[in-house]
Order: C-alpha cells, then structure tokens, then sequence
C-alpha cells in the first residue's frame, strides 16, 4: 500500500505492469526511477564508474553494486541500462508513479515512452541535480525532464 507520501502512486502487480510504464522504489534517502519496457525489463539510470573504465559489456550488465554506484556519483558517470524488474527493485516494492497531477504535462503514449528510453540505453554524464534516474524518466515520460525530489532539495536549501 502506498504511504501518504505516495498518494499518487499505486502499488502494482509485476503481471500487471504495461510497456512505458514510469516505474518507482522507495530506497533509504530517495526514491528511484524506471521506465517498464515489457518482458520484464525496466531502463533505468544509475550512477556508475564502470562504463568510464571498461568497454566490457558483460561485466558492465551486472548489478550495480554500493562501491560502482558510490564512485558514479563522484565522477559524474552513468548508465541508463536495463535490468530484470527483481533487480531494478533490489528487494522494494515496486509502484506504478504516473506522477501526472504533479508533473501537469500531458502523458505521451506508452509506446513512445518505452521507445524514448530503448533509446537512450547507454552511458551518460550524471548529475544529481540536473541529469538523474527522475530526470530521465519524466524526459521519457512527458518530454520534458524535471526531478520533483531534487527541486525539493534546492529549495530546501534556498528557500525564496
């Protein structure tokens, strides 16, 4: 069930899951982001500081660990990849988020939503204000990329 801090997102059946569907878990100081492509698959960004040492695909597709993460972050690297719903989840339960009364822009088709993130599967630059797991999505999602959690966080820390 979602807590009130989630009153838009509905806990969701994997089963029940469709292509383009924004995707989110609760983790310790944040919330993280995906977008379901069908098959059990979910794109999601993460920081990591493998694809800046290695081209080795096979060890770069396993699951990210706390040490590649941490090290993403400080270098600025990621990767949007795609992983097994299990392991986007890493143990949470995973909510359907449409975030569309938060995000007030119109939803694009989900089918579009999906193509929009098969497509940008890769490395990229990371930034936890400006390029993160919530930018990406609500790119793929909406077409524009915005981070409600890290608005929060800056106006916290700059309120007007």
């Amino acid at each position: 069930m979602a807590s009130d801090r989630d009153s838009y997102a509905n806990w969701c059946e994997p089963s029940s899951l469709k292509r383009g569907d924004l995707l989110e878990v609760s983790r310790t100081l944040f919330t993280h982001y995906g977008i379901y492509l069908g098959g059990e698959k979910v794109a999601h960004l993460m920081p990591d500081i493998l694809p800046l040492l290695t081209d080795d695909q096979k060890l770069i597709r396993e699951v990210v660990t706390n040490q590649r993460l941490v090290l993403g972050v400080i270098c600025r690297m990621a990767s949007i990849r795609v992983d097994s719903v299990e392991d986007f989840a890493y143990g949470a339960c995973v909510l359907v988020n449409h975030m569309d009364s938060v995000c007030k822009k119109p939803v694009l088709p989900g089918e579009e939503v999906a193509r929009r993130a098969e497509k940008l599967v890769g490395s990229t630059e990371y930034s936890l204000l400006w390029n993160n797991c919530e930018h990406f999505v609500t790119h793929c999602r909406y077409g524009t990329a915005v981070s409600i959690q890290t608005d929060k966080v800056q106006f916290r820390a700059h309120p007007a």
